[in-house]
């Protein structure tokens, strides 16, 4: 499965949101099921991050939120509040 959890960050926080996104995937690397993980920001609206990260199954996934809670909490006020947990029913 993989998720992705959206950000919509004023340019000002830019260089603090990159910081903390780096602790984020630091903590979820450490966490058991974790695959990759990346952080992007959208091509058109540079105030749109994303972080994308895969994991062997949900449950893996839904364990790392609560492991990285106390780090992701400075970033709650930005993120766009919507599902992030997919599965994936194909690909290539």
């Amino acid at each position: 499965m993989f998720a992705v959890i959206r950000y919509s960050v004023p340019a000002a926080r830019d260089e603090e949101f990159a910081g903390h996104t780096r602790e984020i995937l630091g903590v979820f690397a450490a966490q058991p099921g974790f695959r990759a993980g990346r952080v992007g920001r959208a091509v058109d609206e540079p105030e749109l991050w994303a972080i994308v990260s895969e994991w062997e199954g949900a449950g893996f996934y839904r364990r790392a939120l609560s492991a990285a809670r106390m780090t992701m909490y400075p970033l709650m006020s930005l993120m766009v509040n919507e599902p992030s947990a997919f599965e994936v029913v194909s690909g290539v």
